[in-house]
């Protein structure tokens, strides 16, 4: 049984591999030629290791960044990271949190087949880490770890993850210009949020990619060489402040802290462009060979894929949404040092992925201004709401890490005050959950009504 589970697990939470399979399925079912089935397979798995290749690229150089930043200030806290949590987590709720994460796939599957919300989540690490907050919570709320925790824990990451991509679509419709991915992310909460301001507050008309350098500086339109650029200006302020001997000791081994600050800047920037390769692949074979899964299985479902997807179509607002994210992290942390309570030191990781997406969702009906208070309400949320999830996650409360994105904090805040009444609300609160999503769809256009309108 343990076997069968981590093969499972290793599976799902391996995105090229999910996605390759995935592809292959869609192609055999429309009955491609061998030579088209193997091609169109082959290149949706490299494209989505390429792609996480890149992601992690991003990453690696966002560490020395995160520990520069904590040293220059002196500031101990919480640092949200779902990687980090999450594997404090699985050492004690592996085998449930894998369980219900089947179950949960099964449930998006079954909701994208018989209602209006045609979703299939595909975020491998993205199910997983859900599913281990589900188990967290439940467990947490005196709930054990039988069949009855992960029936109800799939429930609700099923529903959860089938409901989200709907509330950005209007969003990815006007960001990629056409309707045939969805976003698959754990913040789509709070792009959806940043999406509504910005187009509340913003003016469409101005966008982030139409700001019009002047001759001199064109070489500013590639988005390479300004990612280096700005990034590499941060980083070397950063450097100075936390100073040459923390840096050549602590981080660079020994090399000029200027020069290691320059070269993880454009560290930075390959792996954006990286990330960028990626996704082209990535779009170029999988929205066709999903074709034949929506055909035969789940009509007219949509693939919901990582946030990386959408940062070719606005790389200035990716930058823009960074920068504004972790700027306003770093006030929050200062009120709440000002405040005396538990600190929440922001994620690079986190405000980088999140603000930029937070950014594009609001420049797409915002225009820059959009992309600006969306980014900062998207802040504001993953800076603060850590404080109220920390109390409902039983043993996990007092790690130095917690959740970091928008669909973990705020699903996890309600889940775990229901949990404090009982079981029983808790059960019959998921329950509901799923049958409103189904009653909201019944009284839904189809999406198929909507385009024709």
């Amino acid at each position: 049984m343990n076997g069968i589970l981590n093969l499972f697990e290793s599976i799902a939470t391996t995105p090229a591999l999910l996605v390759g399979l995935i592809a292959l399925i869609g192609l055999l079912l429309q009955k491609k030629s061998a030579t088209e089935t193997i091609q169109g397979t082959i290149k949706t798995f490299a494209g989505f290791l390429i792609l996480t290749g890149g992601s992690t690229i991003l990453s690696n150089a966002l560490t020395p960044f995160a520990k520069m930043f904590k040293f220059a200030l002196g500031v101990q806290g919480v640092v949200p990271s779902n990687e980090a949590v999450v594997a404090i987590a699985l050492v004690k709720y592996g085998s449930v949190t894998a369980l219900i994460m089947l179950v949960g796939m099964i449930v998006n599957v079954l909701l994208a087949r018989f209602t209006k919300f045609k979703y299939i989540f595909l975020t491998g690490q993205a199910m997983l880490y859900v599913s281990c907050l589900a188990a967290v919570i439940l467990i947490s709320a005196g709930m054990g770890s039988g069949w009855q925790t992960i029936l109800l824990g799939g429930l609700f990451e099923g529903t959860l993850l089938t409901i989200t991509p709907a509330f950005c679509q209007p969003f990815m419709r006007e960001i990629t210009h056409g309707d045939n991915v969805s976003m698959g992310h754990t913040g789509n909460i709070g792009y959806a949020i940043a999406g509504l301001v910005g187009q509340w507050f913003g003016d469409k008309k101005h966008s982030t990619e139409d700001i019009e350098f002047p001759k001199s500086l064109g070489f500013l339109r590639d988005s390479t060489v300004s990612i280096t650029i700005v990034m590499g200006i941060v980083y070397i302020i950063l450097a100075i402040i936390a100073g040459p001997h923390f840096v050549e000791t602590k981080l660079s081994k020994g090399t000029n802290y200027i020069i290691f600050a320059i070269v993880q800047a454009g560290t930075f920037a390959a792996g954006f462009a990286v990330v960028l390769q990626g996704v082209r692949m990535i779009l170029a074979e999988i929205v066709p060979a999903f074709q034949g899964i929506a055909q035969k299985i789940v009509p007219n479902s949509k693939p919901a894929l990582d946030v990386p997807i959408i940062f070719p179509f606005a790389p200035n607002a990716v930058l823009l949404g960074f920068i504004v994210s972790f700027l306003v992290g770093t006030i929050s942390m200062f009120v709440m040092v000002a405040m005396h309570t538990v600190v929440i030191i922001p994620g690079v990781v986190g405000h980088f992925f999140c603000g930029a997406a937070a950014a594009i969702y609001g420049n797409s009906k915002g225009g820059r201004r959009g992309a600006i208070i969306g980014a900062i309400v998207n802040s504001l949320l993953i800076s603060w709401l850590p404080l109220y999830i920390l109390p409902v996650l039983g043993n996990l409360k007092m790690a130095a890490s917690t959740f970091a994105d928008t669909d973990y904090l705020v699903p996890g805040i309600i889940l775990g005050n229901l949990g404090h009444l009982g079981g029983t609300v808790l059960t019959c609160s998921i329950i509901a959950f799923t049958v409103i999503v189904v009653l909201v769809s019944m009284f839904m256009k189809s999406p198929k009504a909507k385009a024709e309108k």
